[in-house]
């Protein structure tokens, strides 16, 4: 009997610890496709600032994207990217600045938000966004 009962924890040990294992590799595996994400927005927007909000936009959006935009209804796929190419990209330059994110636990899709300053002319308009992420097929 004590045998038994011996043999039953050293297996409910070994058990906690392939358990803890796991959940650990999982959270590290959902924490770097975190970090990553945030780094692409920060590109998304330093990419803005050097080429452009229109030519970022173009380069970063999906074909199935949707466009939320102020007092408008949303723009989606095809009709989203045909919006971004008529704008006059020189007359503006939008920035913004993660605040804050976070990732679904499957590593798959997730969101930043942050605060954006648009710039056009002597003009400096400040607000919040938030954008939503899904990693593609490629990984990336």
């Amino acid at each position: 009997m004590e045998k038994m009962l011996v043999s039953s924890v050293i297996v409910f040990f070994f058990a906690m610890n392939i358990s803890c294992n796991l959940h650990f590799r999982e959270n590290t595996e959902r924490i770097n496709a975190l970090n990553e994400m945030q780094q692409t927005d920060a590109d998304f927007s330093n990419r803005s600032k050097e080429a452009g909000f229109k030519k970022a936009m173009l380069e970063y959006i999906e074909a199935d994207g949707i466009l939320l935009r102020p007092n408008s209804m949303p723009v989606a796929g095809a009709d989203a990217v045909e919006w971004i190419t008529s704008l006059p990209d020189s007359s503006f330059i939008l920035t913004w600045q993660p605040r804050g994110a976070d990732m679904a636990a499957a590593a798959d899709m997730g969101y930043t938000y942050g605060v954006y300053s648009m710039a056009a002319g002597d003009s400096i308009r400040h607000g919040t966004y938030v954008t939503i992420w899904k990693k593609q097929a490629d990984g990336r």
